[in-house]
């Protein structure tokens, strides 16, 4: 009996190691999915927006800048490092071509692309490469209406 005193000690160790780094693990699966949605709302958000706000006509149909800060959420971070280099705007044409004049456009299709998830765990760090979120809306106002332009800043 003297020799296995320390032994629920080294039992304990082992079982609550293997314990909290599956608890860590199932925390940042959680972490990624909600990182997931934030994503899948912004990319709804941008093209939503999109649809009612002005484009700019400079050149071919873009959207602005103050736009995409708009859709990620006024540039705070909800749990997804994301930027507006992480977010496209594109107006389309039915068939699906990008359109050259502002009559052309028919869709708004945002794009959420090139988003890294950091998965952490006690051990363990990896980088996770998300799928790209995409969100296709027909065309609303484009901030054309009665009363004048509506820009969204």
């Amino acid at each position: 009996m003297r020799r296995q005193k320390g032994v629920y000690a080294v039992e304990f160790a082992i079982v609550a190691s293997v314990v909290f780094v599956a608890i860590f693990a199932c925390l940042e699966v959680s972490r990624l999915m909600f990182s997931y949605n934030v994503l899948t709302e912004a990319s709804r958000r941008a093209a939503r927006l999109a649809t009612v706000c002005a484009p700019d006509l400079s050149g071919p149909p873009a959207a602005p800048e103050a736009l995409k800060n708009l859709a990620l959420f006024d540039g705070t971070t909800i749990g997804a490092d994301i930027s507006a280099a992480n977010l496209t705007i594109e107006y389309l044409q039915f068939d699906g071509t990008t359109a050259a004049r502002f009559d052309q456009i028919d869709l708004v299709r945002a794009s959420i692309t090139n988003y890294q998830h950091t998965f952490v765990v006690p051990g363990l760090t990896l980088q996770i490469n998300s799928p790209d979120f995409v969100t296709t809306l027909p065309r609303e106002s484009l901030g054309r209406t009665r009363f004048g332009v509506t820009v969204c800043t």
